[in-house]
């Protein structure tokens, strides 16, 4: 198993959008996460002293192969249109990585 976490900004304006959208997520999309391997996820929303939002996602990757199930989720229709409705809500952080849509966080520590 492996843990992954990310970071994107959330535009404050669109915030309970974003909420509405996560309380009623698809149920075709919630599928494809767990067919891709993708186990207890989570996002998390922080407002941080320079007024700006941003959200921390968290999960864990069961799978054997993230590259191919990543492409696969991102082949799929629904979770196109699902990511569509949610990406005007985002703002991607201006130094993340190249092809990078979530900003890739590392771990530094892990207590089970």
């Amino acid at each position: 198993m492996q843990r992954y976490g990310s970071i994107i900004g959330v535009k404050e304006d669109q915030i309970a959008e974003y909420k509405r959208l996560h309380a009623a997520v698809w149920p075709a999309v919630l599928a494809m996460i767990r067919e891709c391997g993708i186990r207890n996820y989570s996002i998390y929303l922080r407002r941080l002293p320079d007024g700006q939002h941003y959200l921390f996602s968290y999960f864990e990757y069961v799978g054997d192969d993230f590259a191919a199930d990543a492409a696969k989720m991102a082949a799929d229709p629904t979770t196109q249109d699902w990511w569509a409705v949610c990406k005007p809500c985002q703002e991607p952080l201006p130094d993340r990585a190249e092809g990078e849509w979530w900003a890739a966080a590392d771990e530094v520590f892990h207590c089970d």
